[in-house]
């Protein structure tokens, strides 16, 4: 990990922007006060179909596509060793990390129900092997070579035929049904099993061991990298502002037609990435990053937007320092009226519940959350840090 302290005078700021209302939404939608108690905009889909909340995953990894294409100019897109050896090294330490936070917080509760520590630091027979990070990480290696290995002229061959292929692998693998016999969840079982995996709840209230973060369904998440380094080469190659939304504004909106268009043989679905999940999310991402160019780079209204920016100038640090504050708050004990109480529990079901409701007071504490985060991230914006995975 380098710290690095560095002028951002030639950063594109909506993008860093983006990248922060993303950041900001994953970190909100994944710690409400509870969960018995979220607004239905602020859910995942149950299955099939899409809600606000199934947005930010993807929209940043539209936007570590954009960034890859961005930094691997430098190597003028060749398979030298130093362009494999960086996209290598991030990859390793991206999943280790999104591993060793799944470790933190089986060590963290293990400890707070009263095992000891050795105890406690070795449910390795329980750790989830997938998740966020290592999704991250797969799809940033395995679409960082394709870029190094292949002419970019192909890389639209390249996505359609992981996307078609990866459609048809569902059709004849069951893919679109909610069950163990679905085939992410066959392959998960038979890599890892069920104890490394997610469970899901199907609408029946069954529970089943088909993980979000499959390993197959990883496959269409490279593609989602691929098409957000296109549309990088796009803002690259198009220096005019004005150009630059244009393009990104129409090819958005192909993309996302194209997606909700094919839903009806191809449905919309993002617990197991979609192909038109992919299609769909990237051209909305590309829309809102051409109206972020507009508003920002090209009319100067940046005011409103210096909230995201600690955010996206940080983006893995911050979201790292949530996961870690999310086991801690929602583990730590102190005694409150002769009972120990978590101090996640003391807030939202002793201050902010009584005070406002069960929803509101749900969303209430994932601001608060936001906020504490943002802090965080404020602190290094303003020391001129910024960290790099």
């Amino acid at each position: 990990m380098n710290t690095l302290s560095t002028q951002q005078s030639s950063r594109l700021l909506s993008l860093d922007i983006l990248r922060g209302i993303t950041i900001a939404g994953m970190i909100m939608v994944n710690n409400p006060g509870s969960w018995s108690s979220v607004y239905a905009p602020l859910r995942h889909a149950s299955w099939h179909g899409l809600t606000p909340t199934d947005l930010v995953f993807p929209f940043f990894m539209f936007i570590m596509g954009v960034s890859t294409f961005m930094s691997l100019r430098r190597f003028n897109f060749e398979p030298s060793g130093a362009a494999i050896w960086k996209i290598v090294r991030r990859t390793i330490l991206i999943f280790v990390i999104g591993l060793a936070l799944g470790w933190f917080g089986q060590l963290v509760r293990g400890l707070a129900n009263g095992e000891n520590f050795l105890t406690a630091a070795t449910h390795f027979d329980t750790l989830r092997i997938l998740g966020v990070l290592q999704r991250l990480a797969l799809a940033y290696g395995f679409a960082g070579i394709i870029t190094l290995l292949f002419k970019h002229k192909h890389m639209i061959w390249i996505i359609a035929v992981i996307l078609v292929g990866y459609h048809l692998i569902l059709v004849f693998g069951n893919g679109y049904e909610m069950s163990e016999r679905n085939i992410i969840a066959i392959i998960d079982n038979a890599l890892w099993g069920p104890n490394h995996m997610y469970k899901d709840t199907t609408p029946e209230g069954v529970r089943i061991a088909l993980d979000p973060e499959g390993l197959l369904s990883t496959i269409p998440s490279i593609a989602h990298v691929l098409i957000g380094f296109l549309f990088g080469r796009l803002i690259i190659e198009n220096k005019d502002n004005h150009t630059r939304v244009e393009k990104l504004l129409i090819w958005g909106t192909i993309l996302a037609f194209a997606g909700l268009l094919l839903q009806y043989g191809c449905p919309i679905n993002k617990k197991i990435w979609s192909s038109t999940f992919v299609l769909t999310t990237t051209g909305f991402a590309a829309q809102l990053l051409g109206l972020l160019i507009w508003i920002i780079d090209i009319n100067g209204k940046q005011k409103w937007s210096r909230f995201f920016h600690a955010f996206g100038v940080n983006p893995l640090i911050v979201y790292i320092f949530a996961g870690v504050l999310a086991t801690l708050v929602g583990s730590i004990r102190f005694p409150y009226q002769g009972e120990p109480i978590a101090i996640k529990t003391f807030m939202y079901n002793v201050l902010l519940q009584p005070w406002v409701g069960d929803y509101f007071g749900s969303l209430l504490y994932a601001l608060i959350f936001v906020t504490i985060c943002w802090l965080f991230g404020y602190v290094l914006y303003k020391k001129n840090i910024y960290i790099k995975l």
